[in-house]
């Protein structure tokens, strides 16, 4: 179906057996979003909104059997590699395929851990959903997390217990393979306090010569002495706009980390932001952008500190070649109750022709006498020198600027788990 209407988010909502307070949420996003315009910053949108496909349902429901998977699904996610990932090293998976999640599995289907398709979620822990759901992102915050608000489907809902410490990581994965498709999952997880978790994210899709669109929305909510580590990779197809919402809010002495590899996709707006709410919160995020030919990644993070004594540390790798755009956008803000806080950005960028463009765009604030701001930024292009000393030593030119940038994005690739770590260096030589 490709039509935003009352008539189409009636019906999608009765389809999935929503409760009423769903739909109304759903009549209220899909009013705020014919109310929006889009944002005033960041790279042109050009979206023709009435040749997306907002919902395309699976033919089979959610199932933990592979074999109950159609061919052609499993097939895509055994040639991604998600399958022996699973069987390897992985806690728990859920792959979503278009609007919905088709495969979900637990190593421990007796503990007290939920992990299940947010769908799912909704009718199986109704209480616990609804005290999460909109409630650190709200629906008509933009245009597209209104655009989420409506036509939301799929995603991973996650609660760990207190004192409950993941020894392996949770994954989901994310597949577009329908031209047109618009992608809309919601993601919500809750880690109790003195609790642990690991949550990996990968995101494909097809080429395809129109626009594609995700639009995603992710809800943290971290508790005390608890900690969340968040890694993505999204190497979308370029005909992808990715436009996604992700946040998190942390008590006091908890942690979160933001991993963020943006490769693919044709436009990205994406600022993961932490509100460190407790005294001693911390909040950190480690990124990249590779921005190659016909491509704009305007990325960054956010940091609001609310709570006295916190720290935040902001790491940002932008690269861009054959005319792409790869951009710094941030916010840091400590405000006027947060004393004795500290926030650390450092933006590196790498620019490997005369074509290409970055900028950083940061907006700092300090509201107290006793908190301090560290912002440094660096644009550089590939050291010739250093290029003229690996040539001598027999490498090639390409395999020289290979190394150099394998070199300067050590720091985030270090963060990585191990098969992602591998698989983003199989993304970047293929560029």
């Amino acid at each position: 179906m490709k039509k935003i209407d009352k008539k189409y988010v009636i019906e999608l909502s009765k389809k999935k057996n929503e409760p009423k307070w769903m739909l109304d949420f759903r009549l209220n996003s899909l009013k705020a979003f014919n109310d929006f315009e889009n944002p005033n910053f960041g790279p042109e949108l050009d979206i023709n909104f009435d040749k997306i496909i907002y919902y395309k349902d699976n033919k089979n429901k959610m199932t933990d059997n592979w074999d109950k998977v159609e061919d052609n699904v499993r097939d895509t996610f055994c040639d991604l590699g998600v399958i022996k990932a699973e069987q390897d090293y992985l806690y728990g998976v859920t792959n979503q395929y278009e609007s919905e999640v088709v495969y979900h599995s637990i190593k421990d289907k007796n503990s007290d851990v939920i992990f299940t398709s947010t769908d799912d979620a909704l009718q199986k822990y109704p209480d616990l959903f609804q005290k999460y759901f909109n409630n650190l992102v709200k629906y008509n915050e933009n245009k597209y997390t209104a655009l989420n608000g409506a036509f939301w489907s799929g995603g991973s809902f996650i609660y760990i217990p207190k004192h409950t410490k993941l020894d392996r990581p949770l994954q989901s994965y994310f597949r577009i393979d329908t031209e047109n498709l618009g992608q809309f999952e919601r993601t919500i997880i809750i880690v109790d306090d003195y609790a642990e978790v690991e949550y990996i994210e990968g995101c494909t899709a097809k080429s395809y010569s129109s626009t594609s669109l995700h639009a995603g929305v992710v809800e943290i909510y971290v508790g005390k002495h608890a900690k969340c580590k968040y890694s993505t990779i999204q190497n979308w197809s370029t005909d992808v706009y990715n436009l996604v919402t992700k946040r998190a809010i942390v008590e006091e002495n908890g942690t979160m980390e933001w991993i963020d590899g943006n490769v693919g996709s044709g436009v990205t707006m994406k600022y993961p932001a932490c509100i460190l709410k407790g005294d001693n919160a911390v909040g950190n995020s480690i990124s990249i952008a590779y921005a190659n030919e016909g491509q704009v990644l305007d990325a960054g993070a956010k940091m609001i500190h609310l709570g006295k004594n916190t720290k935040s540390n902001i790491v940002s790798k932008s690269i861009a070649l054959n005319g792409g755009v790869s951009n710094y956008r941030g916010t840091t803000k400590i405000t006027k109750n947060a004393t004795n806080s500290k926030a650390t950005i450092k933006c590196d960028t790498i620019i490997l022709d005369d074509k290409s463009k970055s900028d950083t765009i940061p907006n700092n604030i300090v509201s107290n006498n006793s908190s301090i701001v560290e912002h440094e930024a660096t644009i550089s292009k590939v050291s010739k020198e250093k290029l003229f000393y690996l040539m001598s030593k027999g490498l090639s030119e390409d395999i020289a600027k290979e190394l150099l940038i394998m070199g300067f994005i050590s720091d985030f690739k270090k963060e990585l788990p191990l098969e992602y770590a591998v698989e983003l260096n199989r993304l970047l030589k293929s560029y």
